[in-house]
């Protein structure tokens, strides 16, 4: 939420979706989400590999395929301490997201 209001006082609307499973998978909430906006940013507090951004990868490749970036823990195991120190060591504050979200080119 931090980063979509980063984003909206840069002038970027940023819709937000709270995936909280994996399995089932709301398909339904993907494909609203690639076409009304044609891009996705997925931000986890997971290993990129295998996680929610993989699932909704899969999904949006075969209902609507956008440009994607992926925000999460890359192949490493993680540490313990406080949470803000946690999410800035592996690259998952709201800059980082922010930051994904300029990554991916405009929208068609």
């Amino acid at each position: 939420m931090q980063a979509a209001d980063e984003l909206a006082k840069q002038g970027t609307q940023a819709r937000v979706l709270d995936m909280h499973t994996i399995k089932p998978l709301d398909d339904a909430a993907v494909l609203a989400a690639a076409r009304e906006t044609g891009r996705i940013v997925v931000a986890e507090e997971h290993l990129l590999h295998g996680g929610l951004g993989s699932a909704v990868a899969m999904s949006a490749a075969r209902q609507h395929p956008v440009p994607m970036r992926f925000v999460g823990i890359r192949d490493t195991y993680a540490e313990s301490g406080k949470p803000e120190e946690l999410l800035a060591k592996y690259g998952l504050t709201a800059a980082d997201i922010v930051k994904a979200v300029r990554e991916l080119p405009a929208k068609k």
